[in-house]
């Protein structure tokens, strides 16, 4: 908005995650944007302090040494372990902060249900940080969905020490449940799950498989055990198959029909006189527009800040994920005990 003064913000947390946001709020910031970063708040005070030496911010050990210091805040990222969430929050919401809160939303429904009830008690707008949905080949595949009816989404990443405080459904697969659930728009049926702890002590790989009650069904898995990284999304619509890499930003599309103008019928029939099955299919690449999920997230939250909208993903839209998720966790637990693991 040509004229307002700069949205002051401050990112809460400075590990990997928080740095990140320090980062692209920082380019904001210096590319000319109605943005100020105005301090980064971390409770062990050499992290807050290397974090604001880096990025040229004060730093502080607590959110009230924060707002001692440099008065009033608009927005606010909130990077802290997923079991912190609602108490970064509280104090946060109450000061009339609106945030941008890292996924999961919560660790818990009750959790996610305070966050929920204090940003509608100050008016505060809370969007979930599920950055795949900004991914741009998520968005190219978003215009082209026409009744989607299978999903298989594979999260597979390398060990590391990073968010060990949840399991790989909350820490990884809660991507994809969140994406699938947008496309879908309709209600789970049925839950099925196995998953097994292998280098922590949690959940460390998982595959999952969804109904829904529109008759949509979807397969996931994820695991932070394996040797490759991969971020693949692929999905079946009438007449056609798509696949989605989320970190190669591409979007691959087979229709059987648009090219060979050919009805199903028609390629039936093409099957009975020999004809080889590809000469009725059409590959092609979905146009995407290339960026940043990060920052298209941030630019997306600030938006909603400055016209005090909805943002694209919204506090509910985090708890409708984190609900799947936890369920998920559920049957999980309930398998290992019916296997006797």
């Amino acid at each position: 908005m040509a004229g307002a003064a700069p949205l002051r913000v401050v990112i809460v947390g400075a590990g990997a995650f928080g740095r990140n946001h320090l980062r692209v709020y920082r380019e904001l910031e210096q590319a000319g944007r109605d943005v100020r970063l105005v301090g980064v708040v971390d409770a062990n005070a050499a992290v807050a302090a290397e974090a604001a030496a880096r990025f040229g911010v004060p730093g502080f050990d607590s959110v009230d040494a924060c707002f001692a210091a440099v008065g009033g805040v608009d927005a606010a990222s909130v990077c802290v372990p997923t079991v912190h969430h609602a108490v970064a929050a509280q104090p946060l919401l109450e000061r009339g902060v609106d945030l941008l809160i890292e996924k999961p939303l919560a660790a818990s429904l009750a959790d996610a249900d305070a966050i929920l009830a204090l940003a509608k008690k100050h008016n505060r707008i809370v969007q979930t940080g599920h950055l795949e949905r900004f991914n741009p080949a998520v968005t190219a595949a978003r215009g082209v969905l026409n009744r989607p009816m299978f999903f298989e989404a594979h999260r597979l990443s390398v060990f590391t020490p990073r968010s060990l405080d949840v399991d790989v459904v909350l820490d990884l697969m809660i991507h994809d449940l969140d994406i699938v659930l947008s496309f879908v728009g309709s209600p789970v049926r049925e839950v099925r799950a196995v998953g097994l702890p292998v280098l922590s002590n949690k959940v460390d790989i998982a595959n999952v498989r969804l109904e829904f009650e529109n008759g949509c069904v979807a397969n996931f898995t994820a695991s932070r055990v394996s040797t490759e990284r991969v971020r693949k999304l692929r999905f079946f619509q009438p007449h056609q198959y798509l696949s989605l890499d989320f970190a190669r930003q591409d979007l691959l599309m087979i229709d059987v029909t648009a090219a060979a103008g050919m009805d199903p019928a028609a390629l039936a029939k093409l099957a009975v006189a020999g004809a080889h099955p590809s000469e009725g299919l059409s590959l092609r690449k979905v146009p995407v527009t290339e960026g940043e999920p990060l920052r298209l997230e941030i630019e997306s939250f600030l938006d909603a800040v400055r016209r005090r909208g909805r943002p694209v993903v919204s506090g509910d839209d985090g708890r409708a994920a984190l609900a799947l998720a936890l369920e998920i966790n559920g049957a999980i637990r309930g398998h290992a005990a019916r296997a006797g693991l």
